[in-house]
This record gives C-alpha cells, structure tokens and sequence, in this order.
C-alpha cells in the first residue's frame, strides 16, 4: 500500500509538472516541434531541465544498494539499438508531432475539458492493443521478423 501511495504522490508531482511547463498545451508542443515554421523554443528549457536534474542525480542515485521503497531497481537491460526500438521512437515521435500529446500530458490534459486528449488517448489505447498484437505474432528465438542480423 505504500508503494502505491509513493507512486501516486510521484504521479500527481509528475502532472503538475507537465501542467506548470505547459507540456500540456499542445499547440505549445507542436510549435516546438516545428523547427521549420515559427518555432517556439520554451519547452527547450524543460527538456533541459528535465536532463540536467537527471544526469546530476543518478549519480547520487544508483549509488545505493536499492531504491527507498522498492528492494531492487528496475533498470534496462539492452545495450544495442535494433529495428523494433528505431521503429517504436519514429512512431513515438511521429504520434507527437501529429498529435501534440505524448502519454503523460495526454493524460494530464484531460482536466482541460477539451476533446483533443480523449481522442489521442483513443488512439493511443488502439495502437498499443494492435502494436501488442502484432508482437505476440513475432518468433520467440530472439530473433524478430524486423530484426534480420
């Protein structure tokens, strides 16, 4: 129970920072996004922000033996970049650019009162059933059909 209480305190401080950023805003994103026309450069200094304290605090972090309220860190494992995550992150970063919402402010700015994050959360619950669809259907000998090395 306290792992969950942990977990919404982080969720609710997480939200309020994409709010107080205005990464919620998607015209705000979308004009950061767009570096051809007239670009907005604000979310810059999120993005900066956000790997500054980042880089700083992993540090201090992995240090230790264990998280405060978890036995073991939950870390990735990968070491190489392969055709499934480039195509996931082009179609992440296609998605945001379309749509101006990545999940989390898709969430958040569900509080706004506007249709644009329910139709995106639509979307995105439809994409990740079919995207989990299609990778059941993949081979299991560790080798995808999308990676051929």
């Amino acid at each position: 129970m306290k792992q969950l209480g942990i977990a919404l305190l982080a969720g609710l401080l997480f939200g309020f920072g994409l709010g107080l950023s205005q990464m919620v805003d998607r015209d705000r994103v979308l004009g950061f996004l767009d570096v051809t026309g007239p670009w907005d450069p604000t979310l810059l200094f999120v993005l900066g922000g956000a790997v500054g304290v980042t880089v700083i605090s992993f540090r201090f972090v992995l240090r230790r033996s264990h998280p405060l309220f978890s036995p073991s860190f939950y870390l990735p494992t990968a070491q190489q970049i392969d055709w499934p995550l480039i195509l996931g992150a082009a179609l992440f970063g296609v998605g945001w650019g379309i749509a101006g919402y990545c999940p989390g402010p898709g969430i958040v700015a569900l509080v706004l009162g506007i249709w644009n994050p329910l139709l995106f959360l639509g979307a995105f619950i439809i994409g990740s059933l079919m995207g989990k669809a299609v990778v059941s259907q993949l081979p299991t000998n560790g080798k995808s059909a999308l990676n051929k090395s």
